[in-house]
Parts: structure tokens; sequence; C-alpha cells
């Protein structure tokens, strides 16, 4: 559980095996440190002044009840008001942490995982995540009891859902209710937590929406659908007949799509087709998008022909975040789907892309794919070496350095350590698949000889 290293907090929050690794136990010592942490100094924007207040959702997984349980009695143990928003998007509990003045908002999910797998992961006053320091400290302050005489307060807060559907609504342009009229549009849910938001957003929106992945039953959550499996949505858009699908993740905070001819479209065709859309509109802040090291060459080129600036950063959403804030980027985002536009929400939302991504096509006039062709995805191998990446020496630099050099401008290449497991990852990108594979195998072949020498 956690990053490697014996971290507790991974790249996105602590995840594990629900009643294994991520316990009741755990997940209340979990709250009363973010109580600690976080409620540091509450506002008075609560429900009583003095109490820090606290947002807490959860996905479906049939283990977030009774983590919900712990977590809010941490909470409530440490003095913090709770308002309990039941099962809602990820980037809901953001925007709601953010709308309603808490101090603090608790998910419980593990994303994209296995049903067995839960997590949880906290936001920070305004509804944005934590910095690696704010996680440390929160890690630092596990095991100390609260000692507040004055209990907080627990509260049904589900009816702000009603809040979440209104601002998604209300980013888009013109007449929000006809920003996608005329378009039939498939929506895979994952059955997970935005099996009820998201068709009605797209409904209220305008378009004639199917759903798929929307009969969560506490065990089925990323079963074979949503964004890791498209294959489901693609025929369902084709049975249907449908302009466009789009596709979830598990707490809804990533989006991927497909085009009438059940064509996937991932995170960076997506991106390319906001940042062109933003950017005619004049509403793309610096000319600049911010994306992860491990985006596409083609989303490169495309950017460059645009006249739009790439700014790179490691990989992780929150990343992406901090860099579009230090920046003064509004867009951002990631290769998996997980995209920030930072004039509407503070953390990626899979609802808000999907809503921005049709009523984009849909304002052109144009089919999807013909907007996913505003880039060329190019070639891209990935291949995991086992290994400890701190053993790797000055050979592997020059064999990277060599690797670039062979691919020149049309091509790109990537070697790190994995956030989560002892394995070195290896990215290699190119105009032609024949080649990026020889340059990863040559590569893989290099780092393999480093650690046998180590």
């Amino acid at each position: 559980m956690g990053a490697a290293g014996g971290r507790l907090f991974g790249t996105d929050g602590v995840r594990g095996v629900a009643g294994r690794d991520l316990t009741a136990r755990l997940a209340m010592d979990l709250s009363v440190a973010g109580a600690a942490v976080l409620g540091r100094g509450a506002r008075t924007g609560g429900a009583r002044p003095g109490h820090a207040m606290a947002v807490v959702g959860r996905d479906p997984r049939a283990s977030g009840e009774f983590l919900e349980a712990a977590v809010v009695a941490g909470l409530a143990s440490a003095g913090v008001d709770v308002l309990r928003l039941g099962v809602l998007p990820t980037p809901g509990v953001a925007y709601l942490a953010g709308a309603l003045g808490a101090d603090l908002g608790v998910v419980i999910s593990a994303s994209h995982n296995p049903a067995r797998d839960n997590g949880i992961k906290f936001f920070g006053r305004g509804g944005v995540k934590l910095p690696d320091a704010v996680e440390d400290q929160i890690e630092a302050h596990l095991g100390q009891a609260s000692h507040d005489p004055d209990f907080g307060r627990v509260s049904d807060a589900s009816a702000t859902h009603e809040l979440y559907l209104e601002h998604l609504l209300s980013t888009l342009p013109g007449e929000p209710g006809r920003a996608l009229v005329g378009l039939r549009v498939v929506a895979d849910c994952a059955h997970g937590a935005a099996y009820r938001v998201a068709p009605e957003a797209l409904r209220r929106a305008g378009a004639q929406v199917i759903t798929i992945g929307a009969e969560p039953d506490g065990q089925n959550i990323n079963a074979g659908c949503g964004s890791t499996h498209l294959d489901p949505l693609a025929e369902a858009v084709v049975a249907h007949g449908a302009d466009a699908g789009v596709a979830y993740d598990g707490d809804a905070d990533r989006c991927l799509a497909v085009d009438a001819d059940g064509h996937t479209l991932d995170g960076d065709q997506i991106m390319a087709v906001l940042a062109t859309e933003l950017k005619d509109a004049g509403k793309l802040a610096g000319d600049g998008v911010v994306v992860t090291v491990m985006s596409n060459q083609g989303f490169h080129v495309a950017m460059r022909e645009a006249g739009i600036r790439v700014v790179e950063t490691p990989v992780g959403d929150r990343y992406v975040s901090q860099a579009m804030r230090d920046g003064g980027y509004v867009l951002g985002g990631e290769q998996s789907g997980h995209i920030i536009l930072l004039e509407h929400a503070a953390t990626g939302d899979g609802i808000l892309t999907s809503l921005q991504l049709l009523a984009a096509v849909n304002h052109r006039g144009l089919p999807v794919a013909a907007a996913a062709k505003l880039m060329r995805k190019y070639p891209q191998v990935l291949l995991n070496v086992p290994g400890d990446a701190s053993r790797l020496g000055p050979e592997v630099t020059a064999a990277v350095a060599r690797a670039e050099e062979t691919l020149g401008d049309n091509g790109r290449v990537l070697v790190r350590p994995s956030g989560t497991e002892p394995t070195i990852r290896l990215m290699v990108q190119a105009s032609d698949a024949v080649l990026a594979e020889q340059v990863v195998g040559r590569l893989a072949a290099e780092v393999r000889l480093a650690l046998a020498r180590g």
C-alpha cells in the first residue's frame, strides 16, 4: 500500500485492499490526523463557528460503507462537523468542498482499481489536492489521539448534489440546455460514482443519452467497463448509431471518448480539441497547456503547429495542477483522461471534460472523428524492467541520449522509476512503430545490463 519506499501516501492518496491494507482503524486514524492538520484555523463559515467542517463522499464500492463510517467517526471525534455527501464523483466532492466553505474534503475511492481495493484522499480548502509536504504532516500525526471534548456533528448532505449538477451546466457556452442538442451520446459510467450525475448532466445539456455501466452493486465497479475497458462503449456507440461515446472511471475524475465508428480518443486528443477551442475563443491563458512527460509526441507537434506552448511535469495530476497554478494556465492533464479545466474545477473532472469536449465539437459542427484528427497520434511503446532505478548510472544516461539522437524531433524517450513498485518504466514514441520497438529494445538491454553490474 502507498508508494515504494514506505511512504503511506501514494500518487493519489492512500490505497490498498479494503479490510486488509485499508482497515477501519487506519481510516479512522487518517481522518483524525487529517483533521489535526487541515482543520487548523477553522473558518467561521460552517454551521458552528470555530468548528472545522468537512465534506465526505465515496464511490459505490461495498467497502466504502464501513470506511465512510470510520472516516466520519474519526472526523467527528476530532471536533469536525461532517457533511456526508454519499455516492458522488471525486470532483463533485472537491467542488462542494469549495462551494460549501469546508475546511477539508475526504473521498473514499480507489478510482479505476478493482472492487476489492479502496482508498482515502484528502482535499484542502477550496477543494484542492494536497502537496506532498502536507500529506507527510498528516502521516506524521497518525496515532495521535484527538482530545477535543467538543465533538463534531454529522449531517446528511446528499441534496447538495444538485449544486454540483448546476455548476457543471453553468460551464457550457451560450444556453446550457442547448449546448449538446442534436447529439446522440452513449455514456459508460463504470458502475461507479457517476452513474446518476453524468447521464443527468448530459441530458440537461441537450443530448440524447444512452447509458451503460450504470447499475452499481458494490462489486462491479470498473469490471469490464468504464475508461479502462472501452470495447463495450465502442460496441454500444456503433449499435445505437450514436455520434460519440464517453467513458468515466470509478470515481469519474477521468474521461475518455470514442467517435461514431468506435475509435478511441485518449486524453491527449481530448486536450488538443479543448486547447484549440479555448485558444480560438481567446480563453487559453498564456497560450499554453500543461501535460506530463507521458504525453504523446503527436500532441507536442499539433500544439506547436497551433501556436500553443506545452509545459511538462512529472506523472501525476497534482503535479499538473501545481504547474497550472504556478504558471497561470487554465488547461492541463494526462493521457489517461485526467484533465483539469482550472477555470471551472480545482481537480480533474470527467463529467466536466465530457461536456466541454462534446460542446466543442457541436459548436464546430464537426463529427468527433474529425476533431480527433487535430493531432496525429505517434506510436508509443511502453516496457517495464524490474529493478531499482537508483542503481542506474551514466551508461543509461548515455543510452537515452543516443536513443534521442536516433529519433530526433520525431520521437521521445522516457526512463523513470515507478511510483508504486520497484520497477523502471521505459517509454519510446516515434513516427514509425517499428523504430519505436527497436529503440525501446536497445534501451531495455542497456538498463538490464546496468542493473546486473550494480
